[in-house]
């Protein structure tokens, strides 16, 4: 097991994969990867005449000197820094896309949140106190992607000098699909690609069929990673990402607190929602549309949902009644197997 550097803990895997191995045609086998990045653990199977493993490991080893908030001399720690640099091209693609589903998502997908995020203690540099109010409001002006903007030649410009940026919630599913393009620059069009259980899938698996990916049921627990089956769903060529409040959260003396924090409030979201599970044209986006649903609450999350073209969602709540899970699911989610 190959491992690099840590980047951050977000959401650790919620999506299991059911893999068995075979042959695939032209001389190519089935091959498995499997090791920790980012502070999480990441599963690859791909159809190819040889190993990519040291392949993917550039990759996510590119991924984390550019976008990693966690690491100190990333580009994106410095330009957090205040220092004058340009956007790579891994930079750029992620704050448009950025902007983008912050436009569709209305403000509640917000990198620039980062501060917030760190002052709650679920960032890259922890307070280790509760907040107060104060502290909050302080920090409220600095946020706003949709006041940054980048130039033609990558110059990020920010709302305020102190505004900082981490995408982490964008960038897992963002490395699984560059791991993805990595592989079809090498000749392999069948494979699975999870990191952090955000999966970017193409092709077919090693049975001939779609890709069968288990979705996990929303059950409490922070110290341990528990996999309950909730619906297994058969997919391919997309991405597939889940988000929930329900395995990354700490108790504090108001209560217990969450890890999504929201752009509106600058306090952790307060929604009804345990998890949601959305399906889109690349990982990327699925990662993105998932973390803005749970700094929503289920009626706008559905509605966002159903505004997107190409997209579609499982969003869970808890029945008030009996506790039990209830899933709104918008059209053409795959059934459940």
């Amino acid at each position: 097991m190959k491992t690099i550097s840590r980047y951050c803990a977000v959401i650790l895997p919620i999506v299991s994969v059911i893999l068995s191995l075979a042959s695939c045609q032209g001389g190519k086998s089935y091959r498995t990867l499997q090791g920790g990045v980012w502070n999480t653990t990441y599963n690859i199977s791909y159809c190819a005449d040889r190993d990519l493993q040291d392949s993917v490991i550039a990759v996510m080893r590119r991924v984390e000197l550019s976008l990693s908030p966690f690491c100190d001399s990333s580009l994106i720690s410095r330009i957090n820094r205040g220092e004058d640099l340009t956007a790579d091209s891994m930079l750029r693609r992620i704050f448009l896309a950025s902007v983008r589903v912050n436009a569709e998502s209305s403000g509640a997908f917000d990198p620039t949140v980062a501060p917030l995020v760190n002052l709650w203690g679920f960032g890259y540099r922890k307070t280790g106190i509760e907040p107060s109010q104060q502290a909050i409001d302080s920090i409220m002006p600095l946020v706003g992607i949709a006041a940054c903007a980048i130039d033609s030649a990558g110059h990020i410009r920010k709302k305020s000098p102190q505004t900082e940026f981490n995408f982490s919630a964008i960038t897992k599913g963002y490395g699984c699909d560059l791991v993805g393009e990595m592989l079809r620059r090498n000749g392999c069009t069948d494979y699975m690609v999870e990191i952090g259980g955000e999966i970017a899938l193409a092709g077919k698996n090693p049975r001939g069929d779609k890709w069968h990916i288990m979705v996990d049921a929303p059950v409490e627990n922070d110290s341990a990673v528990v996999h309950e089956r909730m619906t297994v769903i058969s997919l391919s060529d997309a991405g597939i990402a889940t988000s929930g409040n329900y395995r990354n959260f700490k108790t504090t003396s108001a209560g217990r607190i969450w890890h999504t924090i929201s752009p509106v409030s600058g306090s952790p979201a307060h929604t009804d929602l345990l998890s949601a599970t959305v399906i889109a044209p690349n990982a990327m986006l699925a990662d993105a549309y998932a973390t803005s649903c749970m700094a929503m609450n289920s009626r706008e999350a559905l509605a966002m949902l159903e505004r997107l073209d190409g997209v579609e969602g499982l969003l869970v709540t808890l029945n008030p009644a009996d506790s039990s899970f209830v899933a709104s699911v918008t059209s053409g989610f795959p059934a459940g197997k």
